[in-house]
């Protein structure tokens, strides 16, 4: 059974003649009526009840006419949506981002690829970095915007490195050292952390680690954090202070105070990941926008 039978099927059934079908399919009218012989000889039963001058579906014809139509709906739009990704203008564009990271690359980027006459919709999907390599996987979202992962999470998958963030000290504006410009990573290791959860974010538990290593110290986590945003009102709440990369000041405002560490740590890897199977024309557009024009760089 191929998807001419199925057309060639729905067409007779919607005129009711096989010459009628004929003429609008620009198809001989004993071809056309011999392809629904052979589809019915397929079936092994009758889709038509045929008269002199029409052609009337049988009870199972009707039951076969709903799922020919579904079919038929399903190969078109597989089609569109198709030809919509091979000329980059497919209908929606899916994202996953850490918001407290990629505030400043992800905002000129939209504004710039939305700004195009036909450009396709973006949605952005809040994720941890596993749920985003997952997302990867699966297909849910074509490509993510995360702090470099770990080297054993990004089997499988490309990432290009696209900022470095500052590390900074967010501390509560009552907090001793709110009014100091910059702390001793040997001090500031003394107090109690509000950190992100480890089960979603155990890259930053990893770089925590390795951060107190040169201190002399383990970290003492106070309390563990799902969102950028309970992790601020925590750290407002007086329970700790956080380790965090300089964006988050986009979120916080005048809520927290971020102060410099010496000696200054490494910087946070931003960046984008995307499966090795390749980046759609639409999808490849945008990460050209959030480079902001800088060459593209080495891809791990």
């Amino acid at each position: 059974m191929e998807l001419r039978h199925l057309r060639y099927f729905v067409a007779v059934a919607e005129a009711e003649n096989a010459t009628r079908a004929s003429l609008k399919l620009h198809v001989s009218q004993p071809a056309l009526s011999r392809q629904i012989r052979d589809l019915e000889g397929e079936l092994g039963f009758a889709l038509f009840e045929r008269g002199a001058q029409s052609m009337r579906l049988t009870e199972a014809g009707r039951v076969f006419l709903q799922g020919a139509r579904s079919v038929l709906e399903g190969a078109d739009e597989a089609v569109r949506t198709a030809r919509a990704a091979a000329s980059g203008s497919a209908g929606e564009l899916h994202v996953g981002y850490a918001p407290s990271l990629t505030a400043r690359i992800l905002a000129p980027a939209l504004r710039s690829f939305q700004s195009g006459v036909s450009a396709p919709r973006v949605l952005l999907h809040d994720l941890s970095t596993e749920e985003m390599l997952a997302g990867l996987r699966s297909g849910r979202i074509a490509i993510a915007f995360l702090a470099h992962p770990m080297p054993a999470m990004l089997r499988g998958f490309f990432f290009e490195e696209l900022v470095r963030d500052p590390q900074r000290l967010a501390v509560a504006p009552g907090h001793p050292f709110a009014r100091r410009r910059s702390v001793p990573v040997a001090e500031a290791a003394t107090q109690p952390i509000v950190a992100y959860s480890r089960r979603d974010y155990p890259e930053y538990h990893d770089y925590l680690k390795g951060l107190f290593a040169g201190a002399g110290r383990r970290p003492r986590v106070a309390q563990e954090c799902d969102s950028v945003t309970s992790l601020i009102a925590a750290v407002e709440a007086g329970v700790g202070v956080a380790w965090v990369p300089e964006s988050v000041a986009c979120f916080a405002g005048k809520r927290l105070r971020f102060i410099a560490l010496s000696p200054e740590p490494e910087p946070l890897v931003i960046g984008a990941a995307w499966p090795r199977r390749g980046l759609s024309p639409v999808a490849e557009r945008f990460l050209d926008l959030a480079r902001g024009g800088r060459p593209r760089a080495a891809k791990t």
